[in-house]
């Protein structure tokens, strides 16, 4: 019976979900009828809601709490930098808050504007999530083997983990996220 298929690694998974802060604020939530659709195994999801899933069925439902480090890791004061102000748009009237994305080395990188003083400004690279404990209400909605035009290896996509984040994209205000439907393979 196709419902009595255990998550693991190289399953198909399909999950209807809501994510919220321990506030109970919403950030993110699986549209109507359309349930998020990953690879279970290949880093599409956060660590903390991949185990989470492992060994459950269709059906299942449940709620989790993913603490930072398995999900998009702690606040990095590193990742906390100060840029003249010359190297943003001259058009754009800058405040705390806005988004932006740069080009890395190894690709896209998201930021977020934290202060603008007089020719200064100062950004945060850290995901928009790190250092936030997440709350997932989950529903398991399909768990299937893998078709080969599913794997991440032959689709591409960076994956989401905390190693990946900072360069990726991925998140609110991004092109995508664990979890937020689309962009950079992470869902």
């Amino acid at each position: 019976m196709e419902n009595c298929v255990k998550i693991a690694d190289n399953k198909y998974v399909a999950i209807d979900y809501r994510l919220t802060l321990e506030s109970g604020e919403e950030i993110d939530r699986s549209p109507e009828g359309r349930p998020l659709g990953f690879v279970a195994g290949t880093g599409s999801i956060i660590p903390g809601l991949e185990s989470a899933l492992a060994g459950r069925s269709a059906g299942e439902g449940f709620t989790v709490t993913i603490e930072p480090e398995q999900a998009y890791g702690p606040v990095q004061d590193e990742l906390i930098r100060i840029i003249p102000r010359r190297h943003f748009p001259e058009d754009v009237d800058l405040r705390p808050g806005m988004a932006f994305q740069a080009r890395g080395p190894r690709g896209p990188v998201a930021m977020t504007v934290a202060a603008v003083v007089d020719d200064a400004v100062t950004v945060d690279l850290n995901h928009p999530m790190a250092g936030k404990r997440l709350v997932f209400d989950v529903k398991v909605v399909e768990v299937r083997d893998a078709r080969p035009e599913e794997m991440p290896a032959l689709s591409g996509g960076c994956g989401c983990g905390p190693q990946e984040q900072s360069d990726c994209g991925c998140g609110p205000g991004g092109s995508g996220g664990c979890g937020s439907g689309g962009g950079c393979g992470c869902g």
